[in-house]
């Protein structure tokens, strides 16, 4: 599945390989070099530029042996952060165009599948080399297809975590849930298979500085709008909007991208915060929050709605939505204002539930 890194290289795509730390040859680290477009899941460290030449990852990779690995929840999981094509790359390629269609579905092929955890796998599509998605920040797209013998097809909303422009490729993150019909298919794909898709389905449109803080609530899988929105942000220097996530998961195994995460609050301590719930502690070692979204969680680490110019926003299982922000409408409008939410005093134009 995975080619050498040096003839990765030349074809600018995606790999993952593990990488032993110190030259041993255990296997435990990870390296992820996304020479498309986005310094992607990383766990050797590369300078922090918005481009990474080939030759400093050929020099890295001197010292290491890679081979094929899955990822672990306590690896480096850094979607799309850094750039990693070069300016004047992009200025010699002719224009960019739009893959999705808004009217019709499209079939995308997929890539290559990395496994994240025990449930949770990235899933990268392709797209013609001066292609981008074509999603704003933030919005999702619909994905089709006819399971079980079904009549009809069964269709599903999901969020992609590539960052906006990568050209070439595009990435989802989907956790397999047991009795999901379309996680299950997605998770039954394999290389050169296709995926319809539609979109984009537009959310909230975002502005940079339009509030002075955004407070988000994520559940499991609805961390990927979350994680859309943040490394949107913490790429735009000129964005000084102060963000906090509260992410909820039943264990700690089960956070997906938690070092993705924790790098870009160790990197913009400044306008990102992260802070995590877990069902039960497994260990006593764990730091966090446990049991489910409480009032007197989202008053200690959300904007307060005295604040005025903020937005706190949910996206998680229908239980959690109705616990903290009530559920949406029956047309999946943003319907009324209910939950933790409600009680705590949040407007309607303070809410946005994903």
């Amino acid at each position: 599945m995975f080619a050498t890194l040096r003839n990765t290289l030349p074809r600018q795509l995606s790999r993952a390989y593990s990488t032993a730390a110190g030259g041993a040859k255990s296997g435990n680290g990870l390296l992820w070099a996304s020479l498309a477009t986005g310094g992607v899941l990383v766990g050797g460290r590369f300078p922090h530029t918005r481009s990474v030449h080939a030759w400093n990852i050929r020099e890295h990779a001197k010292a290491q042996t890679l081979t094929p690995t899955t990822l672990h929840p306590q690896h480096v999981v850094q979607i799309g952060y850094y750039y990693t094509r070069s300016k004047e790359a992009q200025t010699n390629e002719a224009p960019v165009t739009k893959a999705l269609d808004p009217k019709s579905f499209t079939p995308f092929k997929l890539k290559e599948k990395v496994p994240i955890n025990h449930d949770t796998s990235l899933f990268r599509f392709e797209l013609e080399p001066n292609q981008e998605l074509g999603l704003d920040i933030t919005s999702c797209f619909v994905v089709k297809a006819k399971l079980d013998g079904d009549e009809k097809p069964t269709i599903r909303p999901y969020t992609p975590v590539s960052p906006q422009h990568v050209r070439g490729h595009f990435d989802m993150v989907v956790k397999n849930y047991p009795q999901g019909k379309m996680s299950s298919h997605i998770h039954n794909l394999t290389p050169g298979d296709v995926l319809e898709i539609k979109g984009p389905i537009p959310k909230h449109p975002y502005k940079a500085n339009e509030f002075k803080e955004i407070g988000m609530i994520a559940g499991g899988s609805g961390i990927t709008p979350m994680l859309q929105l943040v490394q949107h942000v913490l790429a735009d220097p000129n964005d000084h909007t102060k963000m906090t996530l509260v992410f909820a998961n039943k264990s700690e195994n089960d956070i997906i991208l938690r070092s993705t995460f924790d790098k870009f609050a160790q990197e913009h301590p400044d306008r990102f915060r992260v802070f995590y719930v877990v069902d039960k502690a497994s260990s006593a070692d764990w730091k966090g929050e446990t049991g489910y979204i409480t009032k007197d969680m989202v008053k200690k680490y959300m904007p307060s709605p005295d604040q005025g110019n903020v937005l706190v926003s949910v996206c998680g299982p229908i239980p959690m939505m109705k616990l903290v922000s009530g559920a949406k409408a029956p047309d999946f409008s943003q319907g009324e204002v209910g939950g933790i939410f409600k009680e705590l005093g949040y407007s309607s134009n303070q809410v946005f539930k994903f």
